[in-house]
Parts: C-alpha cells; structure tokens; sequence
C-alpha cells in the first residue's frame, strides 16, 4: 500500500511538530534548569558578601572600641596628674560603666609607680553622669572640690582651638 503525496506531507508536518514540541520542551527545561543554577549561585554569593560585609563591620567596631579604651585611660591618666594630689574616684555614664573599670583597674598601677603614691580610685555608682553628654569620665579628689577640666569635651573643645588658626587660615585662602 502506497502513500499518496498528501498523505506522506501530513506524516511530514505531524514529525516537524512532534519535533518541534520535544525542542520547545528542552528549551524549557534547560531554561528552568539554568534559572535555578543562577538563583542558587546568586544566593551563594549574597551570603557570601553578607558574612563578609558582618565580618568587616564586627572588626571596625572591635577597633573602635579599642580606640575608646586607649582613649579612656589616657583621660584617666592626664586627668590623675592634674590632680597632683591622688584621685578618688571617677564618675561616668551608665553605658560606658563596662568600659571604665577595667581601665580605671589598669591605671591605678600605673599611677602607683608613676607618682610613688599607692592611691585607691573608686568609680562612683551612686549617681552616674548623664546619658546625653559627650564626656565619658569625670575625675575628683577626696573632697569632691577639686575637678580638672579634662573630659572628652574639654579636649574636643582644646583641639577646636588649637586648630582655629589653620582653619581660618584655609577659609581667608578659599575666599580671596
């Protein structure tokens, strides 16, 4: 039994889009396929970059803190020596409590060999600084009277000053 013509053009036409349907199917598939290998790998990377990104800033905030407390015990130290007589104790922020004693720890030996003087320095509890200033530590003597002005706003305001001369030195240069 022979085909006709016709016959073998529609067994033609019906292979073409058998094929042509298993081709689109792949495409398909293949697309799914890559949009899910794309997705994982992009969520890889953005929790790659995330853990990093967390891994940088813990480490800016341990430098930071660092910084403080190198900061704090200099105050502490400057602040001793000021005095000329032995410092009592020290008053601070409540938040910045965890911070000063241990440095307040750290600098009584230092002061002892320092000044040949064995002082014993309190940080004082009952009333702590207000949470709204800018200073961290404030030092006083035995009798509460007498106070050195050296605070973190003390020495921001001594650098201001200090600083005031190259400062108008660039502004009257700019404006000319």
């Amino acid at each position: 039994m022979a085909l006709s013509d016709a016959d073998v053009q529609k067994q033609i036409k019906h292979m073409k889009a058998l094929i042509e349907q298993e081709a689109n199917e792949k495409t398909e598939e293949i697309n799914v396929k890559a949009e899910e290998e794309f997705n994982i790998e992009k969520d890889h990377l953005v929790q790659t970059q995330t853990l990093k990104i967390i891994q940088d800033y813990e480490k800016k905030e341990k430098q930071v803190e660092r910084q403080k407390k190198i900061q704090m015990s200099n105050l502490m130290y400057q602040g001793s020596y000021q005095l000329l007589e032995p410092p009592n104790s020290y008053h601070c922020r409540k938040q910045d409590f965890a911070l000063v004693k241990p440095a307040v720890q750290r600098a009584i030996p230092v002061y002892n060999i320092v000044t040949k003087i064995d002082v014993d320095i309190q940080i004082y509890q009952e009333a702590f600084l207000p949470e709204n200033i800018p200073d961290q530590i404030v030092l006083y003597n035995r009798s509460h009277k007498i106070k050195p002005f050296n605070t973190l706003g003390s020495q921001l305001d001594l650098t201001a000053q200090q600083m005031m001369p190259e400062v108008q030195g660039a502004l009257w240069c700019k404006c000319q």
